[in-house]
């Protein structure tokens, strides 16, 4: 069975608006896809547990869509796994902005929970960035130039030998992203019956 893993970003869940539009959307699609949508810990270390024992677990393909940090660990598993992967105005180095929830509580988007993050949390996240792309054709990038939170720019950089859309305008949710929905399925998961 093929597989499509959804990966939230810095403070999300499973619950944000963009999972949610493809966990529905591939349900009335292409019921034959298994959505994967963990909800993630903001600790690296736990993440990168929990990705690589997705993407290592079973030999059907696995598709990838990260969106803000999300784009950044899709990035770390295309490199690692060899995986396809649509990047929705994806973190590039998450590690200069993270400074600023250092020692301090934080409160997910969705759900009660609250996290400390710590000076070990970043050193960790700074294991698995990978500055320098190898994979070029296993990318999409879908960017919105007007993201209030990350800087599009250092996306169209780093991936500028990858399949890009930058549209203008928008903001970091990436708006009427449900547009690309059906062909960032079709990229990540070639080869699936229309």
């Amino acid at each position: 069975m093929p597989r499509l893993l959804y990966i939230h970003g810095f403070l999300s869940s499973p619950a944000s608006a963009k999972a949610v539009q493809v966990r529905d959307w591939l349900a009335v699609q292409h019921p034959e896809v298994e959505f994967i949508c963990p909800a993630l810990s903001p600790h690296p270390q736990a993440t990168a547990e929990a990705l690589e024992a997705i993407a290592g677990a079973r030999d059907e393909p696995l598709g990838v869509m990260g969106s803000s940090l999300g784009g950044f660990w899709a990035t770390w598993l295309v490199e690692r796994f060899g995986v396809r992967a649509a990047l929705i105005n994806p973190s590039t180095n998450p590690m200069a902005l993270l400074p600023a929830y250092i020692d301090k509580p934080v409160k997910n988007y969705h759900t009660d929970a609250t996290y400390t993050l710590t000076g070990q949390d970043l050193a960790d996240l700074a294991q698995y960035n990978r500055p320098v792309i190898e994979r070029p054709a296993n990318y999409w990038l879908l960017v919105q130039t007007g993201d209030e939170t990350l800087d599009y720019r250092l996306a169209v950089k780093k991936y500028h030998a990858c399949r890009q859309t930058v549209e203008l305008g928008g903001d970091h949710s990436f708006q009427n992203f449900e547009r690309f929905i059906a062909p960032a399925v079709d990229f990540v998961l070639p080869g699936l019956e229309s």
